[in-house]
Order: C-alpha cells, then sequence, then structure tokens
C-alpha cells in the first residue's frame, strides 16, 4: 500500500531502504523522544526492520511502515506507520520521525494528516491515536493542528536512555471535526 499527499509519497519499506532507516535511527536529534535507542550498529537497524518488512506477509495485516520521500526528488526524509488493533474497537495508532534537516516544513503535519485519513477512509477505524513523550512540543503541535484531542497522560511509560518519561495519549474519533 503506498499512500500521497501534495508533496510526499509514503511508500512501504523494504530492506533497500536500510541505510536510510539505518541513518534516521542513529540521529540523535530523532533519538531525543525515541523508546528505540540509537542501534549500535547497520545489523541492529536489520534487525529492528526485519518485522516491519514481515508485516506485509500476514493476513489480517496488523502494522503498516512506510518511507517517507519527497514526491519531487524521491529523497528520503522520514518514516511513519500505522498500528491496526485489527478487531472490535477498530483502532489505529499512527506514528513518524524525520531527519532533522527536513524539520519545520510542515513535513510531519502533511503525513499525519495523510495516514489518519487513511485509517478512517480506507480501514474504516473509529478512532486513530498516537502517544507522544510530555516534552516533545513539536509533535504535540502536529496532533493538535490535526484535531487531536489528548485523551489522558500516562507517567513514566516510556523507557528513554534510561530514564521513565511521561506520555501525552491523542486520539481523534471518526465523527470529529479534523484541524484539515
Amino acid at each position: 500500500m503506498e499512500l500521497e499527499s501534495t508533496r510526499l509519497e509514503l511508500k512501504e519499506i523494504s530492506f533497500d531502504d536500510l541505510e536510510n532507516l539505518h541513518e534516521l535511527h542513529s540521529t540523535p536529534e530523532v533519538d531525543e523522544f525515541n523508546t528505540l535507542g540509537i542501534p549500535k550498529d547497520i545489523e541492529a537497524t536489520r534487525k529492528l526492520i526485519k518485522p516491519m518488512i514481515e508485516a506485509k506477509d500476514k493476513n489480517p495485516r496488523g502494522a503498516y511502515h512506510w518511507k517517507i520521500v519527497l514526491k519531487d526528488s524521491g529523497e528520503f526524509i522520514g518514516l511513519s506507520g500505522l498500528i491496526l488493533s485489527n478487531d472490535k474497537f477498530k483502532l489505529g495508532e499512527i506514528y513518524y520521525k524525520f531527519l532533522p534537516r527536513f524539520w519545520r516544513n510542515g513535513y510531519a503535519t502533511e503525513t499525519a494528516k495523510t495516514i489518519i485519513a487513511c485509517g478512517f477512509d480506507h480501514f474504516k477505524l473509529h478512532k486513530v491515536e498516537a502517544g507522544v513523550a510530555t516534552e516533545n512540543v513539536n509533535s504535540i503541535k502536529v496532533l493538535e493542528k490535526l484535531g487531536m484531542t489528548r485523551e489522558g497522560l500516562r507517567r513514566k511509560i516510556l523507557p528513554i536512555r534510561g530514564k521513565w518519561v511521561d506520555n501525552y495519549h491523542y486520539a481523534i474519533i471518526e465523527d470529529d471535526p479534523r484541524g484539515y
């Protein structure tokens, strides 16, 4: 499954994307609010993305993981995904991360908007959720701009660099007004 927006294409990841994904996950600024930690080498990244790639073969699929590329140049700028509950609750959870040189261009908003629309329109989800570290102000702004509501606080839930960090839980329901 591929998605596109005005400026971006979201294409399912493959092992051909290993070097780009390793660069993304190895970037300290990207790791600031990431629970994965920086991989020790490219083989650690290969092990990380292997289940993401294998998810394509599952039926029903529980996850989609997309590389994000600029439509005009094909340049890799980040990674995003949608995790599906595949049950009567009809839930999806989104995530996104970008190389720092592409921050503050509206790409996170454009990506999240595209995935949320896919969740409601293609997968007929009832609710799309996202978790965000409470200090990740830029991502909080993105989620709120899209019409997501802060539903709660999960205290000390994220293991980030040896510390337990709080997480806000955001969501938008299929009949909520969308911020776009």
